[in-house]
């Protein structure tokens, strides 16, 4: 199973892996980080077939997959 991460300090909410992730392994504004912003959980880790989409496109670096 792929482990899945979202720096929350890094991220500024744009959702952007939201949008890119083919198994839709991520759900929109869920937390709120330190700055204020809202931030996308992967709360469906479990589906993730470590494409690295969301990595490659999250113009923060705030999401690493393992």
């Amino acid at each position: 199973m792929a482990q899945v991460r979202i720096i929350v300090d890094l991220c500024k909410g744009c959702e952007i892996c939201v949008n890119v992730c083919p198994r839709n392994v991520f759900e929109p504004k869920r937390t709120v980080n330190k700055y204020g912003y809202l931030i996308p959980e992967p709360v469906r880790a479990k589906d993730c077939i470590k494409c690295k989409l969301c990595e490659i496109h999250c113009p923060d670096f705030a999401v690493e997959v393992e």
